[in-house]
């Protein structure tokens, strides 16, 4: 069940428990608090601290840390409404005094994180449960008044929160259930919701289209492949953004097999693609001034009969043909195929996210994206767009003497290099090929942050985090043409 966000000047007396903000400097000078009780509990208002206390009349009080209040942002914000909600258990219905220690002009991104950060809390993955968990919080009433500006930014919040619900849902859902046309008739029910143009080609329409990286990864699976196109467009657009998201349901690694404990979160390779149809499902509510245009291209990778083998070649959409080596790096091919269609439309600007490399968590962990690319101002637009919505990158360069790595003796390219390391920036390195001349291109590589696989933590559930969709919409909200 969606959690209802509601907006209220006062705390209603009937709610089950009220949600206090603490900052670092309020847990000394706020003669409120029950400081004796928090010092025993060893909080000290450090964001994602919670603590619930029951010992004073009417509802239960749950104080949250915030941190500093020097350094409180939306981020702080989103996290402090996450933990309340968690620590509220399975109190139904509870208030959320977070906007309080927040600047009045700074109110509605807070508000907006906040409903992100509650709805986000609750989230559950329940689809193969033979009983769902115990009930959770239903009913959250945020205080501190603000306006129509803050309100709107609750719902705003709320309904970004369902487009990352969504995305985590169709990572969640087994390789087995989440086939490549199953994907696609997820992505014609947003279509149809959101009222966007969506066309899926078969098996027939991509052979025509010549998408052989999408042919070759596909031909060792018995489930034919999909390839997406969404569109939203406004009315008198300002500028074409174009997304395009890796959609490989299961990768099984091809002949070049994974390891049976490489495969057990492989589910989540097509955590790009979940991305992509998560963020157009929210476009219709931010209303962004630019056109927007998704590729998806769809299939798992596994070990038929007649799958592609390591010394075969590929040709891609643009012509270029590739040397297959390593069949475990399939993200690649049917990425460059998306590039090239991507290409021929000539966009303004694209950005493409993709469980693409290993060696990016390994580098950067489970919390920041690997960032590349082409143009240092769309670089810096597509960074300080994931900074607002709460989303950390990190950008990782494309030196142009390790290119020769790719170069293949039987082919234009090889798909894996002929040294090892630098395995991130060799991927980013191959997909540049597939991008047309002078047209901003940014790659942001979430093998790492696409999967949360420890305890609940801020906004994050166990498994897929639909990493992002925040990112994705923020970008789309605030395009400008890079210059």
């Amino acid at each position: 069940m969606p959690l209802s966000i509601e907006l209220s000047r006062d705390v209603p007396p009937a709610v089950d428990a009220v949600v206090v903000a603490v900052t670092a400097e309020g847990l000394d000078t706020d003669p409120g608090l029950p400081r004796g009780f928090l010092a025993a509990q060893g909080f000290e208002a450090k964001v994602d601290q919670a603590v619930v206390w029951t010992g004073g009349e009417g509802p239960a009080v749950i104080y949250v840390g915030v941190g500093a209040a020097g350094a409180l942002g939306p981020a702080a914000i989103r996290r402090a409404a996450a933990a309340g909600v968690r620590a509220a258990g399975r109190r139904a219905w509870i208030a959320l005094r977070l906007l309080e220690v927040v600047e009045p002009s700074a109110r509605p991104p807070a508000a907006q994180a906040l409903a992100e950060g509650a709805s986000l809390a609750v989230y559950r993955f329940e689809r193969f449960k033979s009983e769902p968990g115990p009930p959770s919080v239903q009913r959250v009433t945020v205080t501190g008044g603000g306006g129509k500006r803050v309100g709107s930014a609750l719902e705003l919040g709320a309904r970004i929160a369902d487009g990352v619900a969504l995305a985590r849902d169709l990572v969640n859902t087994p390789g087995g259930e989440l086939t490549p046309r199953l994907l696609a008739e997820a992505a014609v029910e947003v279509a149809e919701a959101a009222n966007l143009r969506v066309t899926v080609m078969d098996e027939d329409d991509i052979a025509e289209a010549g998408l052989g990286g999408l042919l070759g990864v596909n031909r060792g699976s018995a489930q034919p492949p999909r390839f997406i196109e969404l569109c939203y467009e406004p009315a008198r657009p300002r500028g074409v953004l174009a997304w395009v998201g890796k959609g490989i349901t299961f990768d099984a690694g091809g002949l070049s097999l994974k390891t049976s404990e490489g495969m057990m979160t492989m589910k989540n390779d097509m955590a790009g693609a979940a991305a992509v149809i998560g963020a157009f499902s929210v476009l219709p509510a931010v209303g962004p001034r630019c056109r927007v245009v998704g590729y998806v291209p769809a299939t798992d990778n596994m070990t038929g009969g007649d799958a592609t083998r390591p010394g075969d070649v590929l040709k891609i959409r643009n012509g270029t043909t590739v040397e297959v080596l390593n069949t475990d790096a399939e993200g690649r091919l049917i990425l460059a195929d998306a590039l090239s269609l991507a290409t021929e439309a000539a966009p303004d600007a694209i950005v493409d996210l993709a469980t693409l490399t290993g060696a990016v968590e390994v580098a950067l962990g489970s919390r920041i994206a690997g960032l590349m690319g082409n143009h240092p101002g769309w670089l810096d637009q597509v960074t300080a767009a994931a900074e607002r919505a709460g989303e950390r990158v990190w950008r990782l360069p494309l030196p142009d003497d390790y290119r020769p790595w790719l170069d293949s003796d039987v082919a234009d390219l090889r798909n894996i290099a002929k040294v090892k390391g630098a395995g991130t920036i060799i991927a980013g390195l191959f997909l540049q090929r597939f991008v047309g001349e002078g047209i901003p291109w940014a790659h942001l590589d979430i093998a790492g942050t696409a999967w949360w696989g420890e305890a609940p933590e801020g906004e994050f559930s166990r498994g897929g985090t639909g990493w992002g969709v925040r990112t994705l919409v923020e970008l789309a909200r605030t395009f400008r043409r890079p210059s």
